[in-house]
């Protein structure tokens, strides 16, 4: 990865290469649909990066607020794609706090999924039937 050919990229190509999206189309749709802002601003996904460029990436619940620290075109290993960006402080801290509130309010519905078990309608029938 020579610095000269990496002088910019193009903002899908980088999202993807820094593993924020798992395929490119889904990083274009992002930047379409407004979810990434450049600089504060709303872009297209033809747009290029350089580093020092401000981002402010929506996804799902999640919200990250990074810098942009190196370019790269190619995904590569997880580590390697950490270091393309910086995460601001306070960003990190609210994505730490909504990740301790979902481990809280876990949806105990959600452990039996499908159709019970032999077992499962077994143990439903004595608390029904008595």
């Amino acid at each position: 990865m020579s610095e000269q050919s990496f002088q910019r990229v193009r903002i899908d190509k980088w999202l993807w290469a820094a593993r924020f999206f798992k395929t490119r189309s889904l990083a274009s749709q992002a930047v379409e649909g407004g979810k990434v802002k450049l600089n504060g601003e709303r872009c297209k996904p033809s747009k290029e990066l350089k580093p020092g460029d401000s981002l402010l990436i929506h996804i799902g619940d999640s919200t990250w607020d990074v810098v942009v620290a190196e370019l790269a075109d190619r995904r590569g290993p997880a580590t390697v794609a950490k270091t393309l960006y910086l995460e601001d402080a306070a960003s990190h801290a609210q994505r730490q706090r909504q990740v301790a509130e979902r481990k809280i309010q876990a949806d105990p519905g959600q452990a039996i999924k499908g159709r019970p078990t032999k077992r499962d309608r077994r143990l439903i029938h004595r608390f029904t039937d008595n």
